[in-house]
């Protein structure tokens, strides 16, 4: 996911473009969060000892909407359609950028939030401060105008992270945690054991709080995911551990979380395939058991590592006997694991490429191809479902595109040639479809006026039916 800001000023709009449109091209879901209204919507009051805040004009609340909206349509007539964008950054730390109250945010809401033509995220408190989205859950009309609660979680305490509200009135509606660094940003990112603070900080955020989204603030920075030398840090690998593995499409599922004293436990499931993140602060190794209920299946199990010395390193694979197996977790690591209730496959990043059988006749692949163009280009998005009752061990997805059509980039595949007929065959990391699992793949492309989409698909030479 990437995050932009919404700059006041619309000729400033084009600098964060670019970053935006290479992250589509990527498969990257993009939004955004304003900090400031353009100047002439706003006002200065005083507020406690800040003689000089500022606040956006109640006369202006239907501009800004139409600013917001203008931002929105700007994007996606550039090939960047946002997922979401947000009222506010942090409208309750806003020192040097504009306040808004709880009441103002629910106003806004009501009777301006319906006219923006994309998902509104509210209300982006900097310290999931609940009196900010409170009055918002409380107000069914406001709430029918936010499709995201949105938050920031600098200094908020665990005990904090669960709501109780949202649970019981946020049906329909996405919880996203959209800002943080942790546990500070005065420590480099690959100082170690600190960095397995961002994992305990991520299992509560999924698991306490219950987030969809966990959003990091910058980064490429020395305390970020990203080192300045754009190495990945150690920050960055013990989030890599959910990340490269929790795909979208999974949902999470109960997992006994604290097995152990100082081991936090989370686990997420998409078809049969299932994902373990265990991350274990002790001092110590742990023999811990992990059992998949509903199962007796036995099987592989695909492992990876961080700890002092190795980051997000494939270990050897494990055997899971009658549904259960067992793991030494070394002493202040993060390990994940990846199996199949069924013990037939093991999906992982490292799947071998060799090509399996065929799926038996009529029970062939299902494809679902989804366009977004603009003028010059478009990106598709492709999932890819394999029906059949047998693994998939490596894939080719074959189709024609229409004339004039050329792929620039993509992404979950190479693509070779880049026009007329187009083989997608799978990477490293999702060469396996176990029979009911989907994998999604996409690209960006140019056209010359023909947007039509291809007129049909084979995976290893069967023929796919088209949804």
């Amino acid at each position: 996911m990437l995050r932009i800001p919404v700059n006041e000023n619309q000729s400033d709009w084009s600098r964060d473009l670019a970053t935006a449109q290479r992250a589509v091209a990527l498969g990257v879901t993009v939004f955004a969060s304003p900090w400031n209204p353009p100047a002439s919507m706003t006002e200065t009051f005083t507020r406690g000892t800040q003689t000089n805040a500022k606040r956006l004009k109640y006369s202006s609340y239907a501009a800004y909407a139409q600013h917001l909206n203008d931002f929105t349509a700007y994007m996606r007539n550039n090939g960047v359609n946002l997922y979401a964008i947000s009222v506010q950054n942090e409208p309750d730390y806003a020192s040097t950028w504009t306040w808004w109250t709880a009441a103002e945010i629910v106003q806004f809401l009501r009777a301006n939030a319906g006219s923006i033509s994309t998902r509104v995220i509210a209300p982006e408190s900097f310290q999931y401060v609940k009196s900010m989205s409170d009055p918002i859950l409380n107000d069914s009309t406001a709430l029918a105008n936010v499709d995201i609660i949105g938050a920031h979680l600098y200094g908020t305490p665990y005990s904090n992270f669960p709501y109780p509200l949202f649970q019981q009135k946020g049906a329909g509606k996405e919880l996203w945690m959209t800002e943080v660094y942790y546990p500070n940003s005065s420590d480099s990112a690959d100082s170690w054991p600190g960095a397995l603070d961002v994992g305990e900080h991520m299992h509560h955020a999924m698991v306490d709080a219950g987030f969809q989204t966990y959003v990091w603030w910058y980064l490429r920075r020395s305390y970020g995911p990203m080192r300045e030398d754009g190495q990945i840090s150690k920050r960055g690998a013990v989030m890599a551990h959910f990340s490269r593995f929790v795909r979208p499409g999974y949902v999470r599922i109960d997992a006994t979380a604290n097995p152990a004293s100082n081991v936090f436990v989370s686990a997420y499931r998409n078809g049969d395939t299932v994902v373990i993140v265990a991350v274990n602060k002790n001092a110590s190794s742990v023999s811990q058991q992990f059992t998949l209920a509903g199962t007796a299946s036995s099987g592989s199990v695909a492992t990876w590592l961080t700890d002092a010395s190795r980051n997000v390193a494939q270990q050897s694979a494990l055997s899971m006997a009658n549904g259960s197996v067992t793991v030494t977790l070394p002493a202040r690591s993060v390990m994940t694991l990846v199996t199949s209730m069924t013990g037939t496959t093991t999906p992982s990043p490292s799947a071998s490429a060799s090509v399996s059988a065929p799926p038996p006749a009529g029970t062939g692949p299902r494809v679902a191809y989804t366009m977004s163009s603009w003028s010059s280009g478009f990106t598709a998005t492709v999932s890819i479902t394999n029906t059949g009752t047998s693994a998939i061990n490596g894939w080719t997805l074959t189709f024609t595109l229409p004339s004039g059509q050329s792929i620039t980039s993509g992404w979950n595949a190479t693509y070779s040639p880049s026009s007329g007929q187009v083989n997608a065959r799978n990477v490293d990391y999702n060469g396996t479809l176990a029979p009911g699992a989907t994998v999604e793949i996409g690209f960006q492309a140019t056209h010359t006026g023909n947007t039509a989409e291809p007129a049909s698909f084979t995976l290893n030479g069967i023929t796919c039916t088209v949804i």
